[in-house]
């Protein structure tokens, strides 16, 4: 799918705040014991058609940006990578050194994404979604294909 990728702008807010409660379960998420409003947060958007197919969102943290969320409406169709690809881009130039997220034991595929696309795994966080679920209490206890859902996983991409 050809998509375009353009930074988030103010008049995108609703529509970041009704795709992410669809797409998450609520309108914020939580990672490493933080809440997250991504409606809030920079990022970028792909669109195809005029209409909007995926979303990117991070964290600025002086020389380190944390990727928040990452979506795509159509898996596979290479708009996740385009905007990792758009995300790096934008962190060079600003003179970012480390690009990082934080994912879930159960995320398999996240896990292959990000690896297949140059980030390494930097640390394991284990039982960490007790603490998580403090904060979201709907985060569910199995996570996909049936694995038991605690712990957190730290990947890197040096730049």
């Amino acid at each position: 799918m050809e998509a375009t990728i353009r930074p988030l702008v103010p008049e995108d807010e609703e529509w970041v705040v009704e795709f992410i409660d669809r797409r998450w379960g609520s309108p914020y998420v939580v990672a490493h014991g933080k809440l997250y409003y991504p409606h809030t947060l920079p990022g970028f958007v792909a669109e195809a058609g005029g209409e909007p197919v995926g979303l990117l969102t991070y964290h600025v943290d002086g020389d380190d940006w944390e990727i928040v969320t990452i979506d795509s409406v159509e898996p596979g169709a290479g708009i996740g990578s385009d905007l990792i690809y758009r995300l790096r881009q934008a962190a060079t130039e600003a003179g970012v050194r480390r690009l990082w997220l934080i994912t879930t034991n159960d995320n398999l595929n996240a896990l292959r994404f990000y690896q297949k696309r140059g980030f390494t795994l930097v640390a394991v966080y284990p039982n960490a979604l007790e603490r998580s679920r403090q904060l979201k209490p709907s985060i569910p206890l199995v996570g996909e294909d049936g694995i038991p859902l605690r712990d957190e996983i730290e990947l890197e991409m040096l730049l």
